[in-house]
């Protein structure tokens, strides 16, 4: 775990599923040694793969530890409590949630939405000036990543402006002083990665879900307690509040300025966003467009620590159910704290010929366009972004489920060809799976013919070629293998071996023909080698009364095997 990063793999619970390369909409994972780890430099931070990783392989790095240092120094520490929190605990009162924070340690309780009416009053301002142009929210955290690694040319289109979680930041150190520390909850994890961006405003970001484990480690509760009711300070937020679901920061831009609706758009969803930004330049443009850009689906009511992320519907209401519109405190001040600017942070994209991609994909078994079946599998949309996975080292041959049941399919045929010994796999209606050439000739020379022009002889019922076809059906009813048996067939007698690989539903047979030469030579290099195997064994026990008399025993042991096994001479 690299402390730093507020998203890493637990390498001991990740298990080959691959699902995070799927839902991942940046693909910045890297497969190494069958473990999917993120790859820092690639991650936008929404936190995705932590939601829906079905192994709980992807972590968030817990700061609740810091936060509790923090509060035991003696500083005066602020909690800004993200609008998303009335969502969060629809069932519990403001004051309960007030007053649950203060008796954790913090000096008092403020809602970052203050910030948001801040932002929204100077975006307001920026939308007077009709030139035309994009304006791109910095709200989300995610949002930005996302455009500076992969839009880098949107970059310069990013507000001016700091988030409302900073601009709130900045509103309580100016109320309160500059020493004063700042923590901040909601469901997001990648507001982790903008405190650690801008410690100088915001000490730290914790979840609603920190939130909760603190209550309980803590022993407290939400109950709301007795004496008077709490308030958040330095006031309570109003139009600000609407921020966390999705268009509710344009409702407070078109408050504040009066601005039509075609001039601010919005869309949530890193993939919706990559679909809105498609094409779009400011040259068609002929007045500014707002886009407010929420990277979690409906906003961050359903960020990725959220206890829930249905009930988008209802987290709405309630939103709007909290809200209120002061019609008289509109428009707003132009208040908000610019940001520094900020530089395009592109993730190198690298072009490969078909040339070399055809390459690579041959070393999986893909030889023509017919071959690249496409089926997401791997965690790739397709073969070709997979191969160039593969080249980039962010993946691994394993992961193509058709490489890896044809690799599979290969050995077993291989194994099946070579071994001495006749094999044949039967299904629960005792037909047959598969057989090597070994099976058909033991049956004589009709079903080897068969075999022949039908390698394997799939779909064969056993009882129509096979006498003994009722032990397998004994085995797969009784669930009871039968093991070193002897079994008379024509002139030859058979050792037998059949037992179940899927309960009830496939079975397995290897068959010997122990009256032939070979199966004696086979059976003479066993006992030779458990000669051998035993001889050894008491050198270990009395090594300094056997001395090189072992020594002479073994090679005199291994040359009677290798005059068996090496073949005669014509």
């Amino acid at each position: 775990m690299n402390s730093r990063t507020p998203i890493y793999t637990e390498r001991t619970e990740c298990q080959d599923c691959f699902k995070c390369i799927r839902e991942c909409p940046v693909k910045a994972i890297k497969v190494e040694n069958a473990c999917a780890a993120v790859i820092p430099e690639l991650c936008i931070m929404c936190g995705h793969c932590v939601e829906i990783c079905p192994n709980g392989a992807k972590h968030v790095r817990d700061d609740l530890t810091r936060a509790r240092e923090l509060l035991s120094s003696g500083r005066q520490v602020y909690a800004s409590l993200a609008p998303s929190f009335v969502s969060e605990f629809p069932e519990i009162s403001t004051t309960a949630v007030i007053r649950a924070l203060k008796r954790l340690g913090f000096q008092g309780v403020s809602e970052t939405a203050l910030g948001a009416e801040l932002v929204s009053g100077s975006v307001a301002k920026l939308l007077q000036d009709r030139t035309p142009r994009i304006i791109i929210s910095t709200a989300c955290p995610v949002v930005v990543n996302y455009i500076r690694k992969y839009n880098p040319q949107f970059t310069n289109c990013l507000m001016p402006h700091v988030s409302p979680v900073l601009a709130h930041c900045k509103l309580l150190r100016d109320t309160y002083g500059d020493s004063i520390s700042i923590v901040f909850f909601s469901p997001c994890i990648g507001k982790k990665g903008e405190a650690d961006q801008n410690p100088e405003l915001l000490d730290m970001a914790l979840t609603f879900e920190d939130m909760r484990r603190w209550m309980i480690e803590a022993g407290h509760s939400f109950e709301a307690g007795v004496g008077d009711s709490e308030s958040f300070v330095p006031h309570s937020a109003q139009e600000g509040a609407l921020y966390p679901v999705d268009g509710g920061m344009m409702a407070g831009i078109r408050a504040n300025c009066g601005v039509i609706e075609a001039d601010c758009m919005s869309f949530s969803g890193i993939r919706n966003i990559r679909n809105a930004l498609a094409g779009l330049n400011e040259t068609r443009l002929s007045y500014p467009v707002f886009l407010e850009l929420m990277a979690c689906d409906g906003g961050c009511v359903n960020g990725p620590k959220a206890s829930q992320r249905q009930s988008t519907a209802l987290k709405r209401c309630q939103i709007i159910g909290y809200a209120r519109y002061p019609r008289t405190e509109i428009p707003r001040p132009v208040d908000a704290p610019t940001m520094r600017q900020l530089a395009p942070d592109p993730v190198p994209v690298r072009e490969y010929s078909d040339k070399i991609l055809s390459q690579m994909l041959q070393t999986i078994g893909k030889y023509t366009p017919d071959d690249e079946l496409n089926c997401g599998g791997c965690g790739y949309d397709n073969c070709r972004e997979f191969a160039k996975a593969l080249i980039d080292g962010k993946a691994e041959k394993v992961m193509c489920v058709a490489y890896m049941r044809k690799l599979a399919q290969k050995k077993t045929n291989a194994l099946m060809e070579k071994v001495p010994s006749a094999i044949v796999l039967v299904d629960e209606d005792i037909k047959i799976i598969e057989c090597n050439l070994n099976f058909a000739r033991i049956l004589g020379p009709d079903v080897e013919k068969a075999f022949l022009s039908k390698p394997g002889l799939e779909g064969v019922f056993l009882r129509e070629i096979a006498p003994f076809h009722s032990l397998f059906k004994t085995v797969l009813e009784k669930d009871e293998d039968l093991l070193n048996r002897d079994l008379r067939y024509k002139k030859s007698v058979l050792h037998v071996d059949i037992f179940s690989i899927e309960k009830q539903r496939v079975a397995c047979g290897i068959f010997q023909d122990i009256t032939k030469p070979t199966i004696h030579k086979e059976a003479m290099i066993q006992k030779a080698q458990e000669v051998i195997k035993k001889n050894l064994s008491t050198v270990q026990q009395i090594a300094y009364l056997l001395g090189e008399n072992a020594a002479e025993s073994e090679v005199l042991l291994n040359s009677i095997i290798h005059s068996i096994t090496t073949p005669e001479l014509e």
